[in-house]
């Protein structure tokens, strides 16, 4: 095989290493999917009927404060001027997220100020000392009401457990503001990239040196790739090896997509939805993430349910579940992966790991600057263990969504 490099999954991790490999390195690169499309869970595509853009695997929404990771993505799309606002549906009323002083008063139904506000929380939240599981942990941040309201549903649906059954350190911060800001995220950087994220990640692709081999199985040509020529895989961690330490324990999502013949369903790209006895999570109306886009129907809309279970072996993984359990498949893995000589495991799978997509994209970057680089320079051999990218090691979060 005449090529210099074998990357296997077209994700952002994935062509992050490959487009830097074959343009920052001059490396043949090829890249192996074993689905009919790039891109990773970050592919969308138009509905065929509307031409609105769906994202396939759950709503992808792009920030960071990484300016680096900015100034890397504006090489392939520009980006618009979104910004994500998130809205939960509780007991028939509607409440903005993250929890913030107008959600506050709102619930409340009378005006605080900021520190009548935090005060409120504060007294709420000293019921509990020492929390022993997720409720009690979450009320100890923001009391027993909000917990009870905007937490204790979703939290049983996205996990299909109890609470008060789940350990603590799934939520180590619950962020509430004391100003009306109802911006979702924090971030320097954020937007949604003009012509779509399929253009973004096939123009990452798009490169003489670089071969896309689509429905294209890695696990299958392992024997004849792996110490003949160098590897980075973005696969699950433990299918590389067969399982045969116990399968990680992932949570995944199942999506019911339907065409409305109405232009606005909701009048938000995203609604929560809080009550337990409503089976989703939530639900995604596309083209409020686009509203500039001209050509999208004035009397049909698109909307995705979204529903959260605990992934089966051959189910998409998206959250790790990351029990005592796991925790101690993982690192028997990272044995594993040290001794494989010649391999660099990396991306969300590949290192067990929730990356959303700026992180995934800062740990390829890192990955190529810290092992691929000096390999190929003759300095050194690729560190084997997953998480060599240098890349963060995010808790795995109670919500909804593929990226976030």
């Amino acid at each position: 095989m005449n090529v210099d490099l074998v990357v296997a999954g077209s994700g952002f991790f994935g062509l992050t290493v490959a487009e830097r490999c074959a343009a920052g390195l001059g490396l043949r690169v090829l890249v192996l999917d074993r689905r009919g499309h790039i891109g990773g869970n970050a592919y969308s595509e138009a509905e065929p009927e509307t031409g609105i853009e769906v994202h396939r695997y759950g709503a992808h929404l792009f920030h960071t404060s990484n300016r680096r990771v900015w100034d890397y993505a504006n090489r392939f799309t520009a980006f618009t001027g979104y910004r994500h606002r998130v809205y939960s549906t509780y007991k028939g009323r509607v409440y903005s997220m993250p929890i913030n002083l107008g959600t506050i008063c709102e619930y409340f139904g009378r005006v605080f100020a900021p520190d009548e506000a935090r005060a409120l929380i504060a007294a709420q939240a000293a019921e509990v000392r020492a929390p022993a599981n997720l409720e009690e942990q979450a009320i100890s941040l923001i009391g027993r009401p909000l917990y009870e309201a905007f937490i204790r549903g979703y939290t049983a649906k996205q996990w299909q457990t109890d609470p008060r059954d789940l350990p603590a350190e799934i939520i180590t911060r619950l962020p509430v503001r004391y100003t009306f800001d109802n911006r979702y995220f924090n971030d320097t950087y954020e937007g949604l990239p003009v012509d779509g994220y399929t253009a973004w990640l096939e123009r990452m692709a798009d490169h003489p040196r670089i071969e896309v081999r689509l429905k294209t199985d890695f696990l299958d040509l392992r024997d004849d790739l792996v110490g003949n020529v160098p590897v980075v895989y973005t696969g699950p961690l433990d299918e590389y090896f067969g399982h045969s330490e116990g399968e990680l324990g992932w949570r995944t999502l199942d999506f019911e997509m339907e065409v409305l013949p109405t232009g606005d369903f909701q009048g938000t790209p995203v609604m929560n939805y809080a009550d337990e006895d409503v089976p989703y999570t939530r639900i995604h109306e596309f083209r409020h993430f686009h509203p500039e886009r001209e050509h999208y129907p004035a009397d049909k809309t698109v909307i995705m349910r979204e529903y959260s279970r605990a992934a089966a072996r051959g189910d998409e993984p998206y959250y790790p579940v990351n029990t005592p359990a796991d925790r101690a498949r993982l690192l028997a893995y990272r044995e594993l992966a040290g001794r494989e000589d010649g391999v660099l495991f990396g991306g969300r799978l590949g290192t067990y790991q929730y990356l959303d997509m700026h992180m995934a994209i800062a740990s390829a970057l890192s990955m190529v600057d810290n092992r691929l680089r000096p390999h190929f320079a003759g300095a050194a051999r690729p560190n084997n263990r997953p998480g060599g990218s240098g890349g963060p090691s995010p808790r795995p979060r109670p919500r909804g969504g593929a990226d976030e």
